[in-house]
């Protein structure tokens, strides 16, 4: 007979989460190391992953992510649920093959509206113009309407931007950078035009093969222990069950407490429920708050609703033992750079002082230019 999969609790999972996470303890990894570690960072603001990459790695510097993109190693573009995500660019060959199904799902529900549309035209024209140079969403509509006038011009952009992989290039992204959002194809980003799946690049190189079975093996290693739910959740993709089943005989088995059945890498950590955790600030849409269809682990659903809104932001948190415990948020202005702490429950005293250290920290590595840092507890 066999034996009944040993149950995770609450603590359990949300330990192994953190130490996946890198938010355990600091950890002395390159930046793009961690980005390709935690298989992207969700980027649909630009600041956020120098947030999340400072609260995981040490001696983290702002200036490295935006050498890394400007280098061209690292980039913005759609890859899981259809969202901006900060990745290394090998995982942007890598992922986006596997994603492109959720966006061409998105244009399929636009059927009726593209109905007499010559799509494939309409995106070898946006192909050809974003090669020409980067372009920003108004630039690419104004000039496929001339080509096709009698069409939407609005729709169509965004058809192409569901159907083409496009990076969005700096500065846009850069720390203490602005410019409007402009973007390019990936091909002519990394390799001057050379089609995303061809087998012969400018470097000499093939692109990287990743399997539907590696692509859940990685999600394992960031996020696990979880759900087929909790992959799909995370992926934006479907039908993955048979995936895990095909994967069974590398994995281990357990249960939660409510008896979903989880899996995981042998060789992961999962450490005791007892370790402690340190506080941490998350940045605004990390994807630890996003990569599971069940967040107890991290977060109770009172508080979810209270960090996601309803227009899909989803606001910067703050760890204590572990666990969400409120809202934070950085404010900048007469050289003063403030850090504003919500907390949802009342903070013991110890970690109300930790928290302020690792906030003018913080304050101190973001904003090094202000003349004064403070950290302040709204009621």
């Amino acid at each position: 007979m066999t034996a009944d999969p040993a149950v995770l609790g609450r603590r359990a999972l949300n330990r192994a989460l953190l130490a996946r996470q890198l938010l355990l303890e600091r950890h002395a990894m390159p930046p793009l190391d961690a980005i390709e570690h935690l298989v992207g960072m969700q980027s649909q603001a630009p600041n956020p992953p120098y947030i999340g990459l400072w609260s995981r790695l040490a001696d983290f510097d702002f200036d490295e992510v935006g050498e890394l993109m400007t280098a061209r190693r690292a980039l913005r573009i759609v890859v899981m649920r259809g969202t901006l995500h900060l990745v290394s660019a090998r995982d942007a060959r890598a992922l986006r093959p596997h994603t492109q199904v959720i966006l061409d799902n998105y244009v399929k529900t636009k059927a009726g509206d593209l109905d007499g549309v010559d799509l494939d035209a309409v995106v070898a024209e946006a192909r050809r113009l974003l090669a020409d140079e980067p372009r920003t969403d108004k630039e690419l509509r104004t000039l496929l309407a001339e080509r096709w006038p009698d069409d939407d011009a609005a729709l169509l952009g965004w058809a192409v931007r569901c159907r083409l992989p496009l990076v969005q290039v700096p500065p846009r992204g850069i720390w203490g950078a602005s410019g409007m959002a402009r973007h390019t194809t990936l091909d002519t980003w990394l390799d001057g035009g050379t089609p995303l799946d061809d087998d012969t690049r400018s470097d000499g190189g093939a692109p990287p093969a990743l399997s539907l079975d590696d692509l859940v093996l990685r999600y394992l290693g960031a996020f696990g222990p979880a759900s087929v739910q909790d992959v799909q959740q995370w992926s934006g993709m479907t039908r993955l069950g048979e995936v895990v089943e095909r994967l069974l005989p590398r994995l281990l088995v357990f249960q939660d407490e409510n008896g979903r059945t989880l899996y995981d890498l042998p060789g992961a950590p999962r450490p005791d429920p007892d370790v402690p955790a340190p506080v941490r600030f998350v940045p605004d849409f990390d994807n630890l708050l996003l990569s599971h269809a069940d967040r107890a682990r991290i977060v109770t659903e009172e508080q979810r609703k209270r960090i996601f809104t309803v227009n899909g932001i989803i606001r910067a948190t703050f760890l204590v033992d572990g666990f969400v415990h409120g809202m934070w948020k950085i404010e900048k202005k007469r050289g003063e750079a403030a850090l504003r702490i919500d907390p949802f429950d009342p903070v013991p005293q110890r970690d109300r002082a930790a928290l302020e250290e690792e906030g003018l920290r913080l304050l101190a590595a973001a904003h090094p230019d202000a003349k004064t840092h403070r950290v302040e507890f709204t009621r």
